[in-house]
């Protein structure tokens, strides 16, 4: 039984000395789930778009715009910057995670392979999703609000969608070719930081793998199934534990309260997803896909026991004050915008882009990392 997940796209344009914005697609959004599941996986949301109008001019999109912008406050062109990159970063994510979850919605071996991971998985990968859509969203809109330029990243939407992808549309990222970083998983069962020089190894060697099907499901065995969705879920975990690092990191630039509430707000909500998903990593059973992927056994290594969730305490700020369990690494070189594009782009996220596409990616991160705090007298 298949279930269907529909999602509108807000997307933004500049027009003259204004900007404008209109939802690319018709009709309501929402996510919705077909019957035949079990209630415990069943999942309804409502719209999270931001409005339906066609293309208008920020004023009347705005309505009270000015006097809204007033009541609120002001953000500095530094604020903007970093809330611009990170628009981008949650566009780039939310077209990740709705490849997922376009996977997710239809009863398959895949979708079997993650519930054997944890039943639930497919529910969760909805409401990240939906969460996603909702950071981009939200950005976005608040930049019009502030009456600064909002992101567009559409006409870098020239991917091909996996061949047996259940939605066949153009993509801004790549699920097919992964190598999926999981030093994270080390990172936080141990008591070292980035910050201060450690450096950790991979627990799975995640190295140009699909993370979603790109052949008939029926063409795998159940191990080379069980692969791919154990490295989907080290990816979830992956893009998560970027998320809780960048924004950590960013919120330190921030110049007015209003940005910063933003930034922790949001950036709490991915440290909820990436615990969530290191949980549920450490459930991918091991297995030998047959063809060079092997998942070992982790609660073989007591450097990677499974029940090992919490952050371990590390060092933060000097290394003689007592270890204090933390986000890490939160410093801009090695967690900045600039730090956070090279690390996606290593991970083959958008292998197939555009120079331009890179040009715009890097010349956001390289904005928002020069953004310098700003502190009124």
């Amino acid at each position: 039984m298949k279930r269907t997940t529909e999602r509108s796209n807000l997307g933004f344009e500049e027009v003259g000395d204004n900007h404008a914005w209109h939802n690319t697609e018709n009709g309501p959004a929402a996510i919705g789930v077909g019957p035949g599941r079990k209630l415990g996986r069943r999942l309804f949301m409502k719209s999270l778009a931001l409005g339906g109008a066609s293309l208008m001019p920020i004023g009347a999109a705005l309505a009270d715009g000015d006097s809204g912008r007033t009541r609120l406050g002001s953000i500095t062109d530094g604020d903007a910057a970093i809330l611009r990159f990170l628009a981008a970063a949650e566009i780039l994510e939310t077209d990740l995670w709705e490849q997922y979850t376009d996977f997710v919605d239809v009863d398959s071996a895949y979708t079997n392979a993650l519930e054997v991971i944890d039943d639930n998985m497919a529910t969760y990968v909805d409401q990240n999703t939906a969460d996603e859509f909702s950071h981009q969203d939200f950005l976005n809109a608040f930049l019009i609000k502030m009456h600064k330029q909002p992101v567009n990243l559409e006409r870098f939407r020239t991917l091909p969608s996996s061949p047996v992808s259940p939605s066949q549309k153009p993509r801004l990222t790549n699920l097919m070719h992964m190598n999926v970083d999981t030093s994270w998983y080390l990172r936080y069962r141990s008591s070292g930081n980035p910050d201060f020089g450690d450096t950790f190894g991979q627990a799975v060697d995640i190295v140009n793998r699909p993370a979603i099907p790109v052949q008939n499901q029926s063409l795998y065995t159940a191990n080379q199934m069980q692969a791919i969705a154990n490295t989907a879920a080290f990816h979830f975990a992956m893009i998560e534990q970027g998320g809780s690092s960048l924004y950590d990191a960013l919120s330190l630039k921030c110049s007015s309260l209003l940005a910063l509430r933003i930034l922790t707000s949001i950036g709490g909500t991915e440290v909820a997803h990436f615990e969530i998903w290191n949980d549920k990593a450490g459930d991918a059973p091991p297995v030998d896909s047959g063809d060079g992927l092997v998942f070992p056994d982790l609660n073989q290594n007591p450097a990677t026991t499974t029940s090992l969730v919490m952050p371990r305490p590390c060092k933060f700020i000097s290394s003689d004050l007592p270890l204090c369990s933390v986000i890490r690494p939160t410093s801009i070189g090695l967690a900045g915008a600039t730090a956070a594009a090279h690390f996606l782009t290593n991970t083959g996220l958008f292998e197939g882009q555009s120079d331009a596409f890179f040009h715009a990616l890097f010349s956001l991160a390289s904005a928002a990392d020069r953004a310098a705090r700003q502190c009124e007298d």
